[in-house]
């Protein structure tokens, strides 16, 4: 082949491949009728509708004046993230009681869970925040190493937004785990409440990222995520441009209209005649009332017009019901109001919303809260966590009476037939009763003494064993009969 038909042949392989990607580009698989301007690739004000980047997070003071000024803007950020802090953890170990109970103390004393609240909200506001646990003594630009914290260094968490902190964006982490490719350091600017100028190491940080995105979105982002408001930022004008134009028609709800014979003339003329006009409308003005009269010329006419409000409350519900969908939160929660309908069912609605947040609790809290409590069983107990210990948030349904007095009696029973069987010693059968007082609020007021007295208890099934006697006694000597004294001679 000669070299001219060689550029031929590639010029057609170039120019196949040009058709086929611009094929693939096309949507081939959806309706259109070009005669009709039907479909997506018609020529109809449909098919001129396409997305655009918004991003409103990186507005700092747009996302603050939302969050003043919307209600429905600060329900959004703040909702979620007091649901996924508010009931706290159960710790699942060997420890004993009384240590659980310092670490849950530690944990309220320190206001862990409140500053884990604020971490997640300005990370949901602004896009990302950090919380950075304070170690006194310890310098924070190094590496956390657990086995250096000794008895009461932790002194609980430093939460700040992005706003607050500049990322290493030139020097990310390379080891390989979970944190590769974030930023290894976090410098604090000037106008944080703490730690001024000060470089925090990655691991002495709890990082939350709100809407996390795509790599060259978070590149854009300085590797943040994005506000929870961005997506539903056209969602939100509508319903609070709805919400003010239907306040506005209340004071249109009641409108009059007075007709003048010649009131062009009268206008035009002014002087006396205009001041007469207007003397007469303040006249009817004031003495106008459901008592009072109206006074007007035989040949004026005085109207009333009611304004009906009719399909407004189902506009703006339809636009709550977007922004419920949007976050993932059911409207009796967010709204504090059922959905209406005949398939209305707000208690499922409410569970689907309490598997939601435990998911956004394993997802974005577990890995922090697990190292964090590491942290602090190191500073108030003065060791490590025990081997095999892990932890569950505590569900954000509440029991009612009957089903906490159900539970207790179910784990009585299941508590005390192991004991009974001699599964379990006495004293552990006193700790499992103590830690579901937890749950239902019975069996609370079980004292460790109660549970050291018991352990002083034998083994289970020891007093059934026939144990040797350490000092036996000597078998006394039975009288020798006739027949023996006979045999012996």
């Amino acid at each position: 082949m000669s070299k001219r038909h060689q550029i031929k042949a590639r010029a057609a392989k170039v120019t196949a491949a040009t058709d086929a990607a611009r094929k693939s580009f096309m949507t081939g698989d959806s309706f259109e009728n070009f005669a009709a301007r039907v479909g997506l690739q018609a020529n109809n004000q449909n098919s001129a509708s396409h997305y655009t980047f918004d991003l409103v997070s990186r507005n700092r003071i747009q996302m603050e004046a939302v969050y003043r000024s919307s209600w429905i803007a600060g329900m959004a950020v703040d909702l979620v993230a007091q649901d996924m802090t508010r009931a706290g953890i159960e710790l699942q170990s060997d420890m004993e009681p009384e240590e659980k109970d310092k670490l849950n103390q530690a944990l309220e004393r320190m206001q862990i869970w409140n500053q884990l609240c604020d971490n997640v909200k300005w990370s949901r506001l602004y896009g990302g925040s950090i919380a950075v646990m304070l170690i006194d003594g310890q310098r924070p630009e190094t590496p956390l190493r657990l086995d250096s914290i000794s008895k009461g260094q932790f002194k609980g968490l430093l939460v700040l937004d992005r706003w607050l902190v500049q990322p290493s964006l030139e020097d990310l982490v390379t080891e390989y785990g979970p944190y590769l490719g974030k930023p290894k350091f976090y410098t604090v600017l000037a106008d944080a409440q703490a730690l001024v100028n000060q470089k925090i190491h990655y691991s002495r940080v709890i990082r939350l990222e709100g809407v996390q995105l795509p790599y060259w979105q978070r590149i854009a982002e300085n590797g943040w995520g994005q506000s929870v408001l961005e997506r539903l930022w056209d969602r939100l004008i509508a319903f609070d441009s709805t919400s003010s134009g239907a306040a506005q028609l209340v004071y249109k709800a009641h409108l009059r209209t007075y007709k003048i014979e010649k009131l062009r003339d009268l206008i035009a003329m002014g002087g006396k005649a205009f001041e007469a006009v207007v003397k007469q409308l303040e006249m009817i003005r004031l003495y106008q009332s459901n008592e009072g009269l109206t006074l007007m010329d035989a040949s004026d006419e005085f109207e009333t017009h009611q304004y009906s409000f009719t399909g407004l409350s189902d506009v703006l519900l339809s636009f709550g019901e977007q922004i419920a969908g949007a976050l993932q939160v059911p409207l009796v929660r967010l709204f504090g109001q059922s959905p209406g309908g005949l398939n209305s069912d707000g208690d499922s609605a409410l569970e689907t919303y309490h598997d939601n947040v435990a998911v956004w609790q394993d997802r974005d809290l577990r890995p922090g809260v697990t190292t964090l409590l590491e942290v602090l069983c190191l500073s108030v107990l003065g060791k490590p966590m025990p081997e095999g210990w892990d932890f569950k948030f505590n569900p954000l349904g509440q029991l009612s009476d009957t089903e906490k007095a159900e539970i207790a009696n179910k784990d009585t029973s299941t508590v005390v037939e192991a004991w009974e069987a001699q599964l379990i010693s006495r004293s552990t059968a006193l700790k499992e009763l103590r830690q579901s007082s937890q749950t239902t609020g019975l069996w609370s007021n079980i004292t460790d003494e109660d549970i050291k007295e018991a352990e002083s208890d034998p083994p289970p099934g020891a007093e059934s064993l026939e144990l040797p006697d350490a000092n036996p006694r000597p078998e006394k000597e039975k009288p020798e009969s006739g027949q023996d004294r006979a045999a012996g001679a």
